[in-house]
């Protein structure tokens, strides 16, 4: 039973994500308490591959109150923990033409670890995002057809 602290829904909207692989995030002891408090954010963040590490960019960790000295830098690079052969492969298919690492939540596993769910992705266009906007209307609309049959 995983607790899920923060979620990525841009993600879903403007990638079509290819594979999905979970890792460890390397943080500081007050980062922790922070996103336990649920003070997180991953709107525009994404992840590099980077002299054989993976490196995650932009994600938002407030700084949090009690910790005063031992506070962080509230976007600074963070590493992603992943064994060195996921990550040789998760290498070889990024540098495809078109792909991207993008993070789609960030959760404690059942152990009390913090985790990403990080994603490979390539970028919908604006006509796919038109299309599955113009897909999700068709269903509620026949969803609420169908409700109002019944009664």
């Amino acid at each position: 039973m995983d607790k899920i602290v923060v979620t990525n829904r841009k993600a879903h909207r403007d990638y079509n994500i290819l594979k999905v692989w979970e890792a460890g995030i390397e943080l500081k002891g007050s980062e922790v308490k922070s996103i336990r408090d649920v003070r997180a954010n991953l709107n525009d963040s994404f992840a590099r591959v980077e002299n054989g590490q993976i490196l995650l960019y932009n994600m938002h960790i407030s700084p949090y109150d009690r910790a005063s000295v031992f506070n962080v830098e509230p976007q600074r690079v963070r590493r992603l923990l992943l064994h060195k052969n996921q990550i040789s492969k998760i290498a070889g298919e990024v540098f495809q033409r078109g792909l991207t690492l993008v993070p789609l939540r960030l959760y404690f596993n059942e152990r009390g670890f913090a985790k990403v769910e990080l994603a490979l992705c390539r970028g919908k266009k604006l006509y796919d995002r038109r299309r599955d906007m113009m897909r999700r209307e068709a269903d509620l609309e026949i969803k609420r057809a169908m409700k109002s049959r019944r009664k």
